[in-house]
């Protein structure tokens, strides 16, 4: 899933390519893709590009001041391609089109969402702020804003809520998913099953330190990559997510994983759980 990083990539990237040409036409090809009507989708077609930014992990095309606003959800991608058939791409369950874009200049951008779980939002609004995901947002973590003091009245809040989900929900902070929270605590030498209120004024200095530096970090790695590159940027550089079975690179003990319904967690026992593996329900073992 295009995370905070990539999506902030994929930003500058497309804001390159697509600022100050014109949008001719946008074809969809998933109609569920397309979560609005009005403005309609043919409201962008002669209209000039101004910008490109990132909400969380939304993608915002300013477009003369009506905005196309992407979720890309677990399997989404954007393509670049300096030519784009005339001819409209073809409704197929099959297929991983959900929409094209076509520019002036006979390129354009191929929007695409691999698997047969389609979850990718295309909202075309007057406002961002119109987006509901978009609009229930927490605050940026890379933000000035975003100080020890506002992580510590987060995790206040979340009570007992475990650090992992407390990271990856969107409305809580914005832009962490499931790699980068996984990555984040093991920086910070926490458990992700650890209970957030829980966290000392000691540890709220470390965790807050590994939150802006594997952020920064990947998002310096990330810019002026095309599109095309940061898929493999991110996985390349990845120390415990999607590790399982490989050696962490701290401490040489192996990466554990927890698996759950639809989703998984990735970490180092010895690094941030004491050396106890978690529980996992596949294994049937029940430990604290």
């Amino acid at each position: 899933m295009p995370e905070l990083p990539e999506v902030e990539a994929l930003a500058q990237d497309l804001g390159r390519r697509l600022t100050g040409r014109a949008i001719t036409r946008v074809d969809v090809a998933a109609f569920s893709a397309l979560k609005t009507f009005d403005p309609p989708l043919s409201s962008l077609n002669g209209m000039i590009v101004d910008g490109v930014s990132r909400h969380g992990k939304f993608l915002d095309v300013d477009v003369s001041g009506t905005h196309l606003v992407l979720h890309l959800a677990r399997a989404g991608w954007v393509r670049w391609r300096d030519e784009v058939p005339a001819a409209p791409p073809k409704p197929s369950n099959k297929s991983p089109m959900a929409a094209r874009v076509h520019l002036d200049d006979g390129s354009g951008l191929d929007i695409t969402e691999a698997g047969t779980k389609k979850s990718l939002a295309m909202y075309v609004v007057r406002d961002p702020q119109d987006v509901p995901g978009l609009a229930s947002l927490g605050p940026d973590p890379l933000d000035e804003d975003f100080t020890p003091e506002v992580l510590r009245e987060i995790l206040d809040r979340a009570g007992r809520a475990q650090l992992k989900g407390v990271l990856r929900h969107q409305g809580t902070i914005a832009g962490i998913g499931n790699a980068y929270s996984d990555e984040i605590l093991h920086t910070a030498r926490m458990s992700p099953f650890k209970p957030a209120s829980s966290v000392s004024e000691e540890e709220l200095g470390t965790l807050y330190a590994a939150i802006r530096s594997e952020l920064t970090a990947a998002v310096e790695r990330s810019s002026g990559l095309a599109a095309a590159e940061l898929k493999g940027e991110k996985k390349t550089n990845l120390k415990v997510h999607g590790k399982v079975g490989a050696t962490c690179p701290v401490c040489g003990d192996v990466v554990r994983e927890v698996s759950f319904a639809d989703t998984f967690l990735d970490y180092c026992a010895t690094c941030q759980t004491g050396g106890k593996p978690l529980a996992d329900r596949r294994t049937s073992k029940f430990l604290k």
